[in-house]
């Protein structure tokens, strides 16, 4: 009986020194944590809609892109088309108790997003404009909106959406497999 008793004594010890861990990260940070089992390379095809779509009969190359996390943990960096003319990065971060993503476009802006966490969870993140530089979101050409769909651990799905004049102005989207 004494046994058993220690035996569930140790179990609760164990139990309250381990949910509070678990039950202390927030959603921005769990989200964080998904976008930082993406490092690795990925590759697929990409879907256009609106103006940024190629010309009739252009075949496109594959979509690539490289996640890689740096600064101790603190950021994850995404390249995008590496060693193209096209090449772009998006940098995630937390901010408090945000998760951040600011894009370094080939078109020389750099539009920052900020997770809708209420539209959002670990496996489907939708990042809503928050601002930028280099751009005057009313007229010029941007990004404006991203979702990462975590399919599984060697799929995912990112779609981009851009702006131009005040207005919707397409779509961008890359059904990508982990390539590693």
């Amino acid at each position: 009986m004494q046994i058993r008793l220690v035996v569930v004594g140790l179990a609760v010890v164990m139990l309250i020194a381990v949910v509070p861990a678990q039950a202390g990260e927030s959603e921005a940070e769990a989200m964080f944590d998904a976008i930082k089992a993406l490092e690795g390379d990925w590759q697929g095809t990409a879907d256009f809609e609106g103006s940024d779509a190629p010309p009739e009969g252009q075949e496109m190359p594959p979509a690539i892109h490289q996640f890689r996390v740096s600064a101790a943990g603190t950021v994850v960096m995404e390249t995008m088309n590496p060693g193209t003319d096209y090449e772009m990065i998006n940098m995630y971060h937390l901010d408090g108790d945000d998760l951040m993503l600011t894009h370094y476009c080939a078109g020389g802006n750099q539009p920052s997003l900020r997770l809708a966490a209420d539209k959002s969870s670990p496996e489907n993140m939708v990042f809503e404009f928050a601002g930028g530089t280099n751009l005057d979101p009313a007229v010029d050409e941007h990004i404006h909106g991203a979702q990462i769909t975590l399919v599984d651990n060697d799929h995912v799905t990112s779609a981009w959406s851009g702006y131009k004049d005040g207005a919707a102005a397409g779509e961008m989207t890359a059904n990508l497999v982990r390539s590693d």
